[in-house]
């Protein structure tokens, strides 16, 4: 399968890497000629089945590709709505477009609304596995069009973990209101292998921006100071979610986490982003 990679940072250099180890054709573009180069030299190195294709513009990238097309933003977040005009310009009607990066979720659902209108898909794909991701996998938590997500789930399965030799994940059953009844099940659908579509647009980054103050939050209580109590009185720190006040801190399961940010006081009267954590809640590995 054809992707266009726009942004050959170590992440995105070595997503490249191992999407082409698994077969897929990979069409690049970066600011710097020599990283471009580089890439392609990885490909060729590293094992990659496919060579990649190396090109200097976002029109000669589009070009590349066969459709319907769809190109991979992976860039900081920052200078995302400056280079979709770019690439929007030469895409067609059934091309997506996928913003890998940190975006706002909010920016996501005003983006996809936009390039609706001329007939092109958008996905936020929430990417998380920084240097390791090469060998271990990235997880993606992916927001838009369930077509558009599954016509490109070849790609999502290759960049993601796997299974690999890991025994069956068991979930938690959940009733209707999301808390478990103390049954188990066999985990099924792709969140066993690393990614999932969380929802429509502005779910990916929203959950991965979950991801990211859960990753932060677990840093701040596993350390010294959030072991020691706020300002050294044995209670936790004021405002924070009354599930990582009991406990829920040192737990590492996505479940518990997504609980927990549920439960926080900033989420109330937001209730589209309740239904979304519920959701995925549903999905995910839930171990605690």
């Amino acid at each position: 399968m054809q992707l266009g990679m726009v942004g050959l940072g170590r992440m995105g250099q070595n997503m490249v890497v191992r999407m082409a180890k698994a077969g897929h054709e990979i069409v690049v573009l970066d600011r710097d000629p020599k990283v471009v180069q580089e890439t392609l030299d990885r490909v060729k190195n590293e094992g990659g089945k496919t060579p990649a294709v190396g090109t200097s513009s976002p029109q000669e990238l589009v070009s590349k590709l066969k459709p319907p097309r769809a190109v991979w933003l992976m860039v900081p977040a920052g200078i995302v709505d400056r280079l979709i005009p770019e690439y929007a310009g030469y895409l067609q009607r059934g091309d997506t477009l996928i913003d890998g990066g940190n975006s706002y979720y909010i920016d996501d659902i005003r983006r996809s609304k936009e390039l609706k209108g001329k007939g092109i898909d958008y996905l936020d794909v929430g990417t998380s596995g920084g240097v390791w991701g090469l060998t271990r996998g990235y997880c993606l938590m992916i927001g838009g069009d369930k077509a558009a997500v599954e016509r490109l789930d070849p790609l999502f399965k290759a960049i993601a973990p796997g299974q690999g030799d890991t025994p069956p994940s068991t979930v938690n059953v959940l009733d209707d209101k999301g808390r478990a009844t103390g049954a188990r099940a066999i985990a099924k659908g792709t969140s066993v292998l690393g990614y999932l579509r969380c929802g429509p647009s502005g779910a990916g980054h929203f959950v991965k921006m979950v991801h990211n103050g859960i990753g932060r939050f677990q840093q701040v209580v596993s350390s010294p100071a959030g072991r020691s109590g706020h300002q050294g009185s044995g209670s936790p720190p004021p405002r924070t979610c009354p599930r990582w006040a009991r406990g829920g801190g040192q737990r590492t399961s996505s479940g518990a986490a997504l609980f927990a940010v549920r439960e926080c006081d900033g989420l109330r009267g937001h209730p589209e982003l309740l239904d979304i954590l519920d959701t995925v809640a549903r999905k995910v590995r839930v171990e605690c």
